[in-house]
């Protein structure tokens, strides 16, 4: 029961719901992004491991190459990352430029893009140019920004820190296969750390899969067979090597 005195501020429907969509699906883009990225580090440091533990029983060397593949993945996915997203940046903020200067030297043919912009969404003449005049009036540059680009200038992607969430990714991910192939004695080493691997891979699978709305079966058994097969190829080619060598 309401007295009339209430605005529609007062009472949101779905309060509890994000409505910032754009918010809501960069925040859900980077957490994906996180669950790749220790997922690339649990495939490729434990492939690694695995390989070497293939040729060798002894823990110096298979700590060595382990170290040096969590050290070398991790910097390579964080400087992968930075380049990707300081490539996108660059072409964020030059089209906030582009767009920026044509507000300042042609506001009617900006205007008018506007407002055939949403008259192409359905709205008619009248009440498209209504809403480019009011959206021009409250914020031009962000007004276009939406409509044109979907951009948000206060949004602009940050290369350091995807690079940083990279690295640290890749850091979590790699944790599972080095503790897993050199805790256990030598002789259960390559079977626990196999099994460790493919269990977490299990659960980054379907975990990617939740976060993506997809059904969970196909992409964790994906996941979870390329994982087996990387393994298994890498061990092979270690006793291979280990059983030429010696």
């Amino acid at each position: 029961m309401t007295d009339g005195s209430t605005t529609p501020s007062d009472h949101t429907p779905h309060d509890a719901e994000p409505h910032d969509r754009g918010a809501f699906s960069d925040g859900l883009n980077k957490l994906r992004a996180g669950v790749l990225g220790a997922n690339d580090g649990i495939v490729s440091v434990a492939a690694v491991v695995v390989g070497v533990a293939g040729a060798t029983s002894e823990l110096a060397p298979i700590l060595t190459a382990g170290a040096a593949a969590v050290v070398g993945g991790a910097i390579s996915m964080a400087l992968g990352e930075y380049v990707s997203v300081a490539s996108a940046r660059d072409s964020q903020t030059a089209l906030i430029a582009k767009e920026r200067r044509e507000l300042e030297e042609m506001p009617e043919q900006e205007l008018a893009e506007l407002a055939s912009i949403y008259q192409a969404k359905g709205l008619s003449p009248e009440t498209a140019q209504k809403v480019a005049e009011e959206l021009t009036a409250h914020d031009a540059l962000g007004a276009h920004l939406e409509a044109e680009l979907h951009i948000d200038e206060n949004e602009v992607l940050k290369p350091w820190q995807a690079a940083w969430a990279s690295f640290l990714a890749f850091l979590l991910g790699a944790v599972l296969p080095m503790l897993a192939i050199t805790l256990p004695p030598a002789e259960l080493r390559i079977p626990i750390a196999f099994a460790a691997t493919l269990v977490a891979l299990g659960i980054t699978g379907a975990l990617g899969a939740y976060l993506g709305k997809s059904p969970w079966l196909k992409p964790t058994v994906r996941v979870v067979l390329g994982g087996a097969i990387a393994l298994a190829v890498t061990f092979a080619i270690g006793a291979l090597l280990g059983t030429t060598i010696a």
